[in-house]
């Protein structure tokens, strides 16, 4: 399978959006520097196109720290509400199983098809420390093992000021309900 890329156009506007949010909002990241981030970035066009993914989906992605262990960067989606990647079922899964009304996929091949991965609880809530996320809106994470062979997923949202983890059918989808992803870098 062929690495996908983006145009040397495409890369530079993207780098552009990303540098400037960066230096927007120092309190995602701070004690980090955008070069070295760049320069990981221009190391990996793989990556690049991911992030350019979650941009071109409103995800509107930023740093939120780095993994100390591995040196990886770590990217989530930032967007004030759920990213424009939404009515979608939590998994294949869910989606075949739906007899009538499927919605067009759902968030885990989504977000694969994208090259990242769906938040998990603890990133989720990682991320509700940084601001105020999902305040109109919810993002299904990934859901339990346990869980989901139970035919249940979940999401969360933050309303009341307070971040709640809810569950539904994993076949469910809702016209406010998208997921939010990360990329290591």
């Amino acid at each position: 399978m062929a690495i996908k890329t983006l145009s040397n156009e495409q890369k530079e506007t993207l780098l552009e959006t990303l540098q400037n949010r960066f230096n927007k909002n120092m309190n995602r990241h701070t004690k980090l520097n955008w070069n070295d981030i760049q320069e990981k970035l221009l190391n990996s066009p793989e990556k690049l196109w991911s992030l350019h993914e979650m941009e071109i989906t409103e995800g509107e992605p930023d740093v939120v720290g780095r993994d100390e262990s591995t040196g990886e960067y770590l990217f989530f989606d930032c967007s004030t509400e759920s990213p424009k990647r939404r009515s979608l079922c939590y998994d294949y899964q869910a989606w075949n199983a739906r007899k009538a009304n499927k919605p067009e996929g759902n968030a885990i091949d989504k977000a694969s098809e994208m090259g990242i991965e769906i938040l998990t609880e603890e990133q989720y809530r990682k991320l509700q420390e940084l601001g105020k996320f999902d305040l109109k809106t919810s993002s299904w994470i990934k859901t339990p093992e346990k869980i989901r062979q139970m035919g249940g997923a979940v999401f969360c949202d933050r309303r009341y000021d307070t971040v709640f983890l809810y569950h539904n059918g994993a076949e469910s989808y809702y016209a406010a309900r998208g997921f939010r992803g990360c990329l290591t870098i």
